[in-house]
């Protein structure tokens, strides 16, 4: 299980926190002739090493990487962009789980039990940070509604912010046996969201807002859930 978090979080910090948007963009003009592309999968490379202390199994996963993300950029169209992320994710998550199936142990054992739990957490973290961020942007774009009227300005990527902060929030409410807070949390929200609501009178915005709210709201709670979960096991 240990070595299975660490690909785990290794995928997360490198696809998610540690790929810069100019670079997604540069791979996709430039495909195999991106030097972003090799940056990006050293530093997969990079963090499963620095990880598992194991260079072949960094290099399995870099070469692994690099197979699928060029297919990707070759395969996916501007319709299937949405498409082709979850399946790329699918795909590196299902050669991680390959990857922890064949070698079985992790090759750095220190504390095993307090670094599971560590590890456990870590992953859980940067789960519901930028890369739910993504996620939940991604499900949620078929049905986002037009931008902003004019005259009204809103802080670059705040929405994001607050989603990942309410996320986080969620997550230390249920590892802490405060589940009360949630409600509380979710009807702080709606009362700042209902002035909002009221004078753009857009049922449609209403409807993005509430489905956005409770799936990232679900998402938080559920991965809380398993973090319970997978501490009990560690025991």
């Amino acid at each position: 299980m240990i070595l299975l978090l660490q690909l785990i979080l290794a995928h997360l910090i490198g696809d998610f926190l540690l790929q810069p948007t100019s670079w997604v963009k540069e791979k996709k003009r430039l495909k195999i002739a991106a030097p972003q592309l090799y940056l990006h999968v050293l530093v997969h490379g990079l963090l499963v090493f620095a990880l598992t202390n194991s260079w072949k199994t960094a290099l399995v996963l870099l070469s692994i990487h690099y197979l699928i993300d060029l297919a990707k950029l070759y395969f996916q169209q501007e319709k299937t962009e949405r498409n082709w992320f979850f399946f790329d994710q699918l795909l590196h998550l299902l050669s991680l789980l390959v990857i922890w199936i064949i070698v079985e142990n992790p090759p750095l054992q220190l504390a095993a039990y307090n670094q599971q739990r560590l590890l456990i957490y870590s992953t859980a973290l940067v789960l519901i940070s930028y890369p739910a961020a993504l996620v939940l942007k991604q499900v949620l774009a078929i049905w986002s509604p037009s931008a902003e009227k004019d005259g009204e300005k809103t802080l670059a990527n705040a929405g994001q912010y607050i989603g990942i902060i309410e996320r986080i929030l969620v997550f230390v409410f249920i590892v802490t046996n405060h589940w009360e807070a949630i409600g509380f949390l979710l009807a702080a929200k709606s009362v700042f969201r209902f002035g909002d609501l009221k004078r753009a009178k857009d049922r449609r915005l209403t409807e993005y807002i509430l489905v956005g709210t409770l799936l990232s709201f679900g998402l938080a709670i559920l991965t809380g859930m398993a973090t319970l979960y997978l501490l009990g096991a560690a025991v």
